[in-house]
């Protein structure tokens, strides 16, 4: 699914030349569920902004599902993001206006899926995250945990290849944090393929394997409890 082969980044701030990312190698295949674990300024974010085709690496080879992407046009960018990668933030970006099914019909809606398969599609995808009684509700009356239900319906409505999730239960209290936490287990379990982007070693825990990113380089890696 994610071929990574010395993959490097870099800002420049000022005078002065910044490594976001130093050749960093890694693979992740399908079915995965793995943890990109690091402190602030340690280039995870800048990893994520390459795995989710919002930004290209200065050097290095990434390919999704087998296609050098750094190669695509812009246009071709944002194609591949709205059919092949489903985002879930920590702020769960949902349009006030809007109630959650229709939040949840949004990508449906920028690829041209006609109205009655994009509603169809988009209740059957609340009802699976447990929100089936909370279809018309508009953000402002749907608690934390779930708004990020209703983020994570939206970036499953569109059949993603890969769910990228950055910092999902950042702004959740423990016990609705262990909550969303179960539903990607319970999303993992359903061959879903998950990149989870935090900083907590106890989130990063519940992936099969993590990759501890320091300093732009990858200095560790955990699969199952175990260290490799």
């Amino acid at each position: 699914m994610i071929y990574m082969q010395d993959i490097s980044k870099c800002y420049q701030m000022g005078s002065e030349k910044v490594h976001a990312l130093n050749q960093v190698s890694f693979n992740i295949e399908d079915g995965e569920y793995v943890a990109i674990i690091g402190p602030s300024g340690s280039g995870k974010s800048t990893l994520m902004n390459i795995i989710g085709c919002l930004d290209i690496q200065d050097s290095g080879t990434y390919k999704l599902a087998g296609e050098d992407v750094s190669r695509y046009s812009s246009r071709k960018l944002a194609k591949l993001r709205s059919t092949h990668i489903g985002f879930i933030f920590q702020g769960f970006n949902l349009l006030g206006k809007l109630n959650a099914l229709e939040n949840v019909e949004l990508p449906l809606i920028y690829q041209g899926v006609s109205r009655k398969l994009r509603r169809q599609r988009a209740e059957q995808v609340l009802e699976s995250v447990g929100l089936a009684d909370r279809m018309k509700h508009r953000p402002s009356e749907l608690s934390g945990g779930q708004q990020q239900r209703v983020a994570i319906a939206r970036a499953l409505v569109s059949n993603p290849r890969l769910i990228l999730a950055d910092e999902p239960t950042g702004n959740l209290d423990t016990t609705t944090g262990n909550e969303i936490m179960d539903l990607f287990a319970k999303l993992h379990a359903q061959n879903n393929t998950i990149v989870l982007i935090t900083h907590d070693q106890g989130i990063a825990k519940r992936a099969e394997r993590s990759l501890q990113i320091v300093d732009g380089k990858i200095q560790h890696e955990t699969y199952n409890g175990r260290d490799d």
